[in-house]
């Protein structure tokens, strides 16, 4: 019988941007994914054969340099690219955001694998659901874990998204955070950067306390957002 002790998930701070990066995945086959990897591949790498776990693939949010490599604000970040030198693992990527991932970080379309929304991966006795979830870009996925949401941009605690980014919509924003609003409330939100002093929260807490996920219309939403 599969419980919630089968998932493992494990939260890594990286970068001077304060990422999350995270291990996803089964702690009986013991096999993960690795969400958003940037910044410091091989420390990553290292995390993964301490705890003993094998890389199956890698899951990305969405295409911005920051969770996933490239070049922004005049550096260069670690990334995919660099991870794939190393381990040869597919990418996951929303169908919609896989040519900008590519431009961003020089991956081939061979190292893809474009989903769609409601697609899963299976790890062990762990299914990772895939949730296109657009606004912050057009291809901005989130992906659920039995009932763990890993939200990269979209949904932050007590914040959401920037949408004055190229390719970001409010309203698609605002349906995707509606979205999110209905999962259930012991729903556990792990985002995609430590923007509060908090490192998680739930669905729940999030929609006692986040404006974003509070407002019941899109114009209120608008207006609150400045659009």
């Amino acid at each position: 019988m599969e419980t919630q002790d089968d998932l493992y998930i494990e939260q890594l701070l990286c970068g001077p941007m304060q990422n999350f990066v995270y291990l996803v995945g089964s702690k009986r086959t013991r096999e993960v994914a690795l969400v958003d990897p940037a910044w410091a591949i091989d420390p990553l790498l290292e995390r993964i054969d301490e705890k003993g776990l094998t890389l199956k693939a890698v899951l990305v949010t969405h295409y911005h340099p920051d969770h996933c490599g490239g070049h922004m604000m005049g550096q260069e970040i670690e990334g995919v690219a660099a991870l794939l030198e190393r381990k040869g693992v597919k990418i996951y990527i929303n169908k919609h955001e896989a040519d900008g991932l590519r431009k961003v970080t020089g991956v081939s379309e061979s190292d893809l694998e474009r989903v769609d929304s409601e697609d899963a991966l299976t790890l062990g006795d762990v299914e990772i659901r895939f949730l296109h979830t657009p606004g912050h870009t057009p291809g901005s996925q989130c992906f659920l874990a039995r009932n763990a949401l890993v939200s990269g941009d979209t949904l932050f605690v007590r914040s959401c998204g920037r949408v004055d980014l190229p390719g970001s919509d409010p309203a698609q924003l605002h349906q995707s955070l509606r979205q999110l609003a209905g999962l259930p409330e012991q729903t556990v939100l792990y985002p995609g950067h430590h923007y509060s002093e908090e490192s998680q929260s739930t669905i729940g807490q999030e929609l006692a306390t986040n404006p974003y996920l509070r407002v019941p219309t899109e114009e209120m939403w608008r207006e609150l957002m400045g659009y």
